[in-house]
This record gives structure tokens, C-alpha cells and sequence, in this order.
């Protein structure tokens, strides 16, 4: 099958097909808890920058670019949907931190955020990743459902390349749920449940969000936007911060360059 042939796949289900394989590499990553019990500390800063850069070359080059260059061809303002899409994405994330019962990876249970509650700290773990794969999920499920406007090759391999640029950085977040769970005294297939089951809501939150572009299409420019700013929200919110923990903050900088790098390449070469 050529990858033409994908154009004529609805672009809801490709949708639904894009963010089970970022669902996937959640469960791979998780699944390193059956041979590890333990994340070097530096191997995690690392991985943790290399997320951020990938989130951070997403929400430009696949997400506000995409976004301002389509109102531009429609005749309107072209920074308008992108800078209200942005802020909405962020506020939306930000009320979803305050609302959400969550712990960051390394925060006591009694630094947890969001509503108190007396839950344990590994369903509070589970929650945090659950929280910022809601708009990597949704960004990839925008990004197909442009398809149905537009139902070209540049459109699909955009899409595309978001999606494998979401999964590679899930790898590092399953990694980062399961093995602090079994450091906890988890079993390892208690550990890898849980950490498999932080990325179950990318494939909702990509299902939504192409079924919003499907039903209410002058929205488009907005929703790229808005998923924008919802992964930006989380990147200077949680994955910097955690990244730059300990003394080996050289170490999260260069994953982050690289992580920047790498989805800048899928993207403008895919793309």
C-alpha cells in the first residue's frame, strides 16, 4: 500500500489509528519496568528534555504554522484564531491543573495539585502523564481531521509526522510512570497496567478532536492552536521543571535540543 492510498481512509480513523500507535510506545516504555527497577537519574533528565523539545517543535512547525497559513488562505486575520487558539489552550490546561488531582514525578503525595483528595500516590502519578497526553492526543486527532478540508499529501505527512514525533516522546513517559511504581512495591505487570494505562486517553482525546474539525470546520485554525498551547502549557509547566531536577541539568538541555531537532526534521522532511 503506497502512502497515497491513506487519503482515501476517513480521516477520523486514521485519527483513531495514529494515536493507538502513540498509545503503543506508551506501553513499550512502560513495559521497560520488566527489566528495570530502577531510572538513572540522568538517563530520565534526558529523555524527560527530549520530550519537551519534541512538544515544543510540535506545537510550532505542525500545530500554529499550520494554523496561521490556513486563515491566511481563507481571507481572514491569519494571527487571530492562532494567538486566541493558543490561550485558550493554555487556560484550558491550566484550570484542568487546578481541577485534576496529580502528583509530579518528583513531588510527595503531600505536594500533590489540583483537587485534595486522599488517593494513593501511584493513581496520582498515573493522572499527571494522563493530564499531558490530553493534548498530544488532541493534536494529533486535529491534525488528521484537517484532512477533511484539505485531503492532500502535505496535510497526511504533517499529520503524520506529529504523530510520530508524540509517540517517540510517550516512550519516556511510560518509562517514567512504571518504574517509580515499582520502586514503590508494585509487581512489575501492576506497574506496567499503570503505566500503559496514562496514555489510554490520547486515542479519546484524537477521536474528539477530529470529530470536532469534521462537524464544526471553520474551527480548524483554532483547535491547531488551542492543542498548541495545551502542550505548551505542560512542557513549562511539568516537563522542564522535572527535567531539570538534580545536578545534571546539561543533560535535559541537550535531550531538549534534540528533542526540537528531531520533530523539526520529521516534520519540514515529511511534511
Amino acid at each position: 500500500m503506497h502512502l497515497e492510498d491513506l487519503l482515501s481512509w476517513h480521516p477520523v480513523f486514521l485519527a483513531l489509528l495514529a494515536t493507538l500507535f502513540t498509545w503503543g510506545v506508551t506501553a513499550v516504555g512502560a513495559s521497560c519496568v520488566f527489566f528495570f527497577k530502577e531510572i538513572n537519574k540522568k538517563a530520565l533528565n534526558l529523555m524527560l528534555g527530549f520530550a519537551a523539545g519534541v512538544m515544543i517543535a510540535a506545537s510550532f512547525w505542525s500545530l500554529l504554522a499550520p494554523s496561521i497559513a490556513l486563515e491566511e488562505e481563507r481571507g481572514g486575520i491569519s494571527w487571530l484564531p492562532a494567538v486566541i487558539g493558543f490561550l485558550f489552550g493554555g487556560a484550558f490546561l491550566f484550570a484542568m491543573d487546578k481541577f485534576l488531582p496529580h502528583v509530579h514525578l518528583s513531588k510527595s503525595t503531600e505536594e500533590a495539585e489540583g483537587i485534595k483528595t486522599s488517593w494513593h500516590r501511584s493513581v496520582l502519578l498515573v493522572l499527571s502523564i494522563t493530564l499531558h497526553n490530553i493534548p498530544e492526543g488532541l493534536a494529533v486527532g486535529v491534525a488528521f481531521g484537517a484532512l477533511l478540508q484539505n485531503p492532500s499529501m502535505e496535510v497526511l505527512t504533517t499529520a503524520i509526522a506529529l504523530a510520530m514525533g508524540i509517540g517517540l516522546q510517550n516512550f519516556p513517559e511510560g518509562a517514567a510512570v512504571s518504574i517509580p511504581l515499582r520502586r514503590e512495591g508494585f509487581s512489575r505487570w501492576k506497574a506496567f497496567k499503570y503505566g500503559q494505562l496514562s496514555g489510554m486517553v490520547e486515542p479519546i482525546a484524537g477521536v474528539l478532536g477530529a470529530l470536532l474539525v469534521l462537524y464544526v470546520a471553520p474551527v480548524l485554525p483554532y483547535a491547531l492552536s488551542f492543542a498548541a498551547g495545551a502542550m505548551i502549557f505542560v512542557v513549562v509547566e511539568e516537563l522542564i521543571p522535572e527535567s531539570q531536577n538534580g545536578d545534571e541539568t546539561d543533560l535535559s538541555t541537550v535531550g531538549t535540543m534534540l528533542g526540537f531537532a528531531l520533530m523539526m526534521f520529521l516534520d519540514v522532511a515529511l511534511g
